[in-house]
C-alpha cells in the first residue's frame, strides 16, 4: 500500500478533531455580554488545541513525505496514534469547563495524559518507520530524518512534566499546555525553514 491512502485517512480524522473542537464553545447563559467574556476558557483551550492539532497535522505530513511504503503494523500503529488525536476534543472540553472549579486538577490529567500518549504514539510511529530506513523513502536526506528524530523525542517528556505539573496546579498546567503549543509552532516553523 502506498502512504496516500494512509495521508487521506489520517487529514480525515484531523479534519473532525479540529472541527469538533468548536464545538466545546458553547453559548453562555444569561447576559450574552457577560457570557461570552465568563467562558474565555473555552476560547482559550480552542484555541491552545486547535494549533496543537495543527502543529501534529503538520508534523505528521512531515513522516509521511519521509515514507515510500507502509506496512499493517505502522497502518496499526497510526490508526492507535488517530485514535488519541480524535479523543484531544473531549480532555479540551474538560479543561474548559472545568478549569476554574473543583474538578481542574482532574481536567488538567486527563488532557495532559490524552496528549502525551499522543506524542509516544507519533514517536513509536516514526520510529518504527525509519529504524534502519525501513519505511523510508530511498533518496529521504539523512539530515532531515535525524531532525525530525531529535524534534520529536523531547515530546512525550514535555507533556509529562506539564501533566505531573497539575498535581500542583492545574492552572500551572494548562499554561504550559499552551506553552508546548507555543513552542512547537515556533519550533515546526524553524525546522520546517530549515527542512
Amino acid at each position: 500500500m502506498t502512504p496516500n491512502r494512509l495521508e487521506a485517512f489520517s487529514d480525515g480524522v484531523f479534519a473532525i478533531a479540529a472541527t469538533l473542537l468548536i464545538l466545546n464553545v458553547v453559548e453562555p447563559s444569561g447576559p450574552l455580554g457577560q457570557g461570552l467574556l465568563h467562558i474565555w476558557p473555552s476560547y482559550v483551550a480552542y484555541a491552545v488545541s486547535f494549533v496543537t492539532i495543527g502543529v501534529i497535522w503538520i508534523n505528521h505530513h512531515l513522516v509521511v513525505a519521509q515514507i515510500a511504503k507502509v506496512d499493517r503494523l505502522f497502518l496499526l500503529v497510526n490508526v492507535v496514534f488517530l485514535m488519541l488525536i480524535a479523543f484531544i476534543p473531549f480532555p479540551t472540553h474538560l479543561l474548559a469547563e472545568h478549569l476554574l472549579s473543583n474538578g481542574a486538577q482532574a481536567a488538567a490529567l486527563s488532557y495532559g495524559i490524552t496528549l502525551t500518549g499522543t506524542a509516544i504514539m507519533f514517536n513509536v510511529m516514526w520510529q518504527y518507520a525509519s529504524h534502519g530506513g525501513r519505511l523510508l523513502r530511498e533518496n529521504a536526506n539523512p539530515r532531515v530524518v535525524r531532525g525530525i528524530t531529535l524534534s520529536y523525542l523531547p515530546g512525550p517528556f514535555i507533556y509529562l512534566i506539564a501533566t505531573v505539573a497539575a498535581l500542583v496546579s492545574p492552572q500551572l498546567s494548562a499554561v504550559l499546555y499552551a506553552g508546548i503549543a507555543l513552542f512547537y509552532v515556533l519550533e515546526s516553523s524553524l525546522f520546517g525553514g530549515r527542512a
